[in-house]
């Protein structure tokens, strides 16, 4: 059940109907009814997996009373072990066997070793690697006494299956989320209303951009003949689709949180303005950002805290390796991670890794200097967004050649139309973005900076676009990690 799909609007609508008219008298009934819509949700796409999802929710949610209640160090890490080979061996079984599997074959090969091993026929649950997290971060809270473990089963599974989250973040910590599930929520008109904004912004960045962009970008991506700067316009294309169905479907779900009365996690912040790879992090998929820095890095540095630059040189590149590996199982995702955390190494050498920097504060249009910063951090992030979108580290090799091979004839495949049509949406939404960078979202001062008459004339333009383009209801990109 896709949010841009006519199913999720009736679904929705229902919803917010029984939640603020019918079971609204208690929270505790708002709460199982939470609960009953999440996993109704979930279970639209796939039934069998929801028993997954409730034994992992079951087992961490005994798992966190446990280390919580023992008194002996080596009692806790023992719960905190066994909850780890839990959730990170079914993580590791859906989503990487076949890697694995696949690696083993290919190393054999070379190596003149036969081997009958096959990869499996593995489906890979729906937001399993974004629930996973979510219940690893509770885990290690407990275990280090940053939170006291939610006894109430029914906020504690809502936490995890919360369905305007839960499939493709962002991810949210139990200090976000499970507060808000225990005290009574009341229906605040402002608070929904820049949730209908934040959601018509969503949508109009997924349907009329990110889905437009994906027909020619996929025709480039997919034809290894092309050459030069057909190249670079699928590159591009693909970046902006990337950006635009992500950050689409971050605030279409926080919008549909705050129309249910929650605030959650904002998981973007402009990041194609930020000037160098750090502030890129710091502003791109926040959550997971912040989940790496605070269960990954920090260990990490701390172990190596006496090795000075290269003990932090040595903690980003673990950090990044991982994140590159838990975005999908191929070498590409590897590759594309180890790409990223070495541009920190200049920032780390320079002693700038961790400075934050305003960008054209207060000025219509940055700085000369600002603006070479940006062009070069949106340059590489673009051009490494062909490891991203490749199937193999051979095939993304073979399309960086190809980058440099240029011809006076290169055919465009598609009319003109369609590409000034994409760059048309794309430069709205750039433009849109930067005068609100100091925003939550794009749309959120657009009630007290427009007339009525044109606020709405925008509205109703906006809705128009994404009904003409809603025909084709692409899957979000995001939903397969």
């Amino acid at each position: 059940m896709l949010f841009n799909s006519l199913p999720f609007a009736a679904f929705f609508v229902l919803f917010f109907f029984l939640y603020w008219f019918v079971f609204n008298r208690s929270v505790k009934v708002q709460n199982v009814l939470l609960l009953a819509g999440s996993y109704f949700f979930y279970s639209w796409w796939n039934w069998h997996f929801l028993f997954l999802l409730i034994f992992s929710s079951l087992a961490t949610y005994l798992l966190g009373i446990g280390i919580y209640r023992s008194t002996n160090p080596k009692a806790k890490r023992q719960f905190l072990n066994t909850g780890l080979l839990l959730l990170v061996g079914t993580l590791l079984y859906f989503k990487y066997t076949n890697f694995f599997i696949a690696s083993f074959i290919v190393v054999a090969s070379k190596l003149h070793v036969h081997t009958s091993l096959q990869t499996l026929n593995i489906l890979l649950p729906l937001g399993i690697s974004f629930y996973t997290f979510r219940l690893l971060s509770y885990l290690f809270d407990v275990k280090n006494g940053k939170i006291k473990p939610v006894t109430d089963i029914i906020i504690f599974f809502t936490y995890v299956s919360f369905f305007p989250s839960m499939v493709a973040g962002p991810i949210d910590r139990t200090k976000t989320l499970v507060p808000q599930l225990e005290q009574k929520r009341m229906f605040i008109r402002n608070q929904a209303t820049d949730g209908l904004r934040q959601i018509l912004w969503g949508l109009f960045k997924k349907v009329v951009i990110a889905d437009n962009c994906v027909t020619i970008s996929n025709y480039i991506f997919d034809s290894p003949n092309l050459h030069g700067g057909i190249l670079i316009i699928g590159t591009f294309l693909f970046t902006m689709q990337l950006y635009a169905d992500f950050s689409g479907y971050s605030d279409m779900a926080i919008g549909f949180a705050r129309l249910l009365g929650f605030n959650i996690t904002r998981n973007f912040n402009y990041p194609f303005f930020a000037q160098n790879i750090a502030e890129f992090w710091r502003k791109w998929h926040i959550s997971l950002t912040s989940w790496l820095t605070d269960y990954v890095f920090t260990p990490v540095s701390i172990r190596f805290r006496y090795y000075g630059n290269w003990g932090l040189i040595i903690s980003i590149l673990v950090t990044f390796l991982i994140s590159g590996f838990w975005h999908g199982a191929h070498w590409t995702f590897v590759v594309w991670g180890f790409l990223h955390g070495c541009c920190y190494i200049p920032l780390i050498l320079a002693g700038r890794m961790n400075k934050r920097k305003e960008v054209a504060p207060g000025k219509p249009l940055p700085s000369l200097t600002e603006f070479k910063n940006i062009a070069g951090t949106f340059l590489f992030v673009m051009f490494s967004m062909v490891l991203f979108r490749s199937a193999s580290v051979s095939l993304a090799f073979q399309y960086y050649c190809n980058i440099f091979k240029f011809s006076s004839s290169s055919p465009l495949f598609f009319p003109l139309w369609a590409y000034a049509m994409n760059l048309l949406f794309i430069s709205f939404m750039m433009v849109l973005e930067w005068t609100q960078r100091d925003k939550q979202h794009a749309l959120e001062n657009i009630a007290l900076t427009l007339p009525k008459i044109y606020r709405w004339g925008f509205y109703s333009l906006a809705v128009l676009l994404i009904l003409t383009f809603s025909g084709f209801e692409q899957p979000f990109i995001y939903l397969k990690f």
